[in-house]
């Protein structure tokens, strides 16, 4: 058996939690004050996840960069191929928030869309 240890961030209580593990198998989580605690630690030692965010290049806008994120958590393990490919990406203004700018990024089944809106020139 193994302990780890972790600060849960679900909220903003940042519990401190005591994880045991039996191998790859979480068998006892101590420390959460919520049930949130639990599933995110399970999560996190055995599936972790995360949104990543970015800019990309807008031509023709009234900003040249619009902020883009993942529209849900992706391994852990296809940030940096998510970050690859997302850097290559220009957009033509007008960009509206939630326009999907690149679909099913690296095979995730997610998609990378837009947070901001950028207007076109003129």
């Amino acid at each position: 058996m193994e302990v780890k240890n972790l600060i849960c961030i679900n909220c903003p209580l940042g519990c401190p939690l005591s994880v045991t593990m039996e191998g790859s198998e979480v068998k006892k989580v101590e420390g959460n004050t919520c049930p949130r605690g639990e599933a995110y630690a399970k999560k996190e030692l055995t599936n972790p996840t995360r949104i990543v965010t970015s800019t990309v290049k807008v031509k023709g806008g009234k900003l040249a960069m619009a902020s883009v994120k993942t529209a849900n958590d992706i391994p852990k393990g296809k940030i940096f191929d998510c970050v690859k490919a997302i850097q290559d990406i220009e957009l033509t203004a007008p960009v509206t928030i939630g326009q999907v700018v690149l679909a099913d990024v690296c095979g995730t089944g997610v998609d990378i869309v837009a947070t901001k809106n950028v207007p076109a020139k003129g």
